[in-house]
C-alpha cells in the first residue's frame, strides 16, 4: 500500500509519507522558481496535508470548506483575468478598424508642431481654455526658430477655442513648406498680474496609417508623427 501511495504521489512532486512540515517543504520546493501558486500547486499542498495529517487530529470540515472556497475562489479570479483579456483583445481590434477609417481624414490632436505641405495652405488648430482669458496670441515660429508670424486671439471665454492661420508670414508673403512650431499664450479673466500662462496647442493634421504597440492605438499624423488615438479630440 505504501509504494502504491508513493507512486500516486510522485506524480504530484510529492514522495511517501512524513510529517505534515516535510511534506509542505517538498511541495514548496516542488514550486522553486514560481512567484505565484496557480491550481495545481493548491492541489499539491492540498493532497499533502490529506495525506499527512495525524489520524488522530484530522482536518476539521470548516477548515476543508474553507480551503476549498479559496480554491474556488483562486479558480474564478484566474477565468475572470482570462476573461477581461479577451475583452481587451475584442476592444483593441474594434478601436483599429474605427481608426482606420481615419486614414487620409484630419485629426484635431495636441501638438506644438505641424506641417506646411505648399504655399497658400492653411492651418487650423484650437486651444482649450478652463476659464475665460482677457487676452491669448499665437506666436508661430519656423523651423529654425524664427517668430515668422502672431495670430491675435482676444478674449476667450471658456472651452474649445479654435483658429486658423492662412499660412502668411508676417510681412505679406506665402510662408513657404516646411513644419511649423505654434506656441499660445493667454491671460486668465481676473489675473492680478500682466503675465501670461502657456497653454498646449491643439493642431490638425492628415492620418497616413494606423497601427498598434505597447502604447495602444496610435496614428501616424503627417507633420507630427505618432500621436495616441485616445487624444484625438476632433475628426475634420
Amino acid at each position: 500500500m505504501a509504494d502504491i501511495n508513493s507512486d500516486y504521489l510522485k506524480q504530484y512532486g510529492l514522495s511517501g509519507y512524513g510529517t505534515a512540515a516535510e511534506s509542505t517543504t517538498m511541495a514548496s520546493e516542488s514550486s522553486k522558481g514560481k512567484t505565484d501558486l496557480d491550481q495545481s500547486d493548491f492541489m499539491k499542498l492540498m493532497i499533502t496535508q490529506l495525506t499527512t495529517q495525524d489520524p488522530t487530529n484530522p482536518v476539521s470540515n470548516e477548515d476543508y470548506i474553507a480551503q476549498m472556497a479559496q480554491f474556488s475562489t483562486l479558480t474564478g479570479i484566474q477565468e475572470l483575468s482570462q476573461s477581461f483579456a479577451s475583452l481587451s483583445q475584442t476592444l483593441l481590434q474594434g478601436q483599429t478598424l474605427t481608426a482606420a477609417t481615419l486614414v487620409g481624414k484630419e485629426v484635431l490632436v495636441p501638438s506644438s508642431t505641424a506641417e506646411l505641405s505648399a504655399e497658400g495652405q492653411a492651418i487650423r488648430g484650437a486651444v482649450e481654455l478652463t476659464s475665460s482669458a482677457n487676452h491669448a496670441r499665437v506666436d508661430i515660429y519656423s523651423n529654425s526658430g524664427a517668430l515668422v508670424d502672431t495670430l491675435e486671439l482676444g478674449a476667450l471665454s471658456a472651452g474649445l477655442q479654435e483658429f486658423e492661420w492662412d499660412g502668411v508670414l508676417a510681412n505679406g508673403t506665402a510662408a513657404p513648406a516646411g513644419s511649423y512650431e505654434f506656441r499660445i499664450t493667454a491671460q486668465s479673466s481676473g489675473a492680478e498680474d500682466e503675465s501670461s500662462a502657456a497653454l498646449t496647442p491643439l493642431l490638425t493634421g492628415q492620418v497616413r496609417s494606423v497601427s498598434t504597440d505597447a502604447a495602444g492605438l496610435m496614428l501616424e499624423v503627417q507633420g507630427m508623427g505618432r500621436v495616441s488615438f485616445d487624444s484625438v479630440k476632433q475628426v475634420r
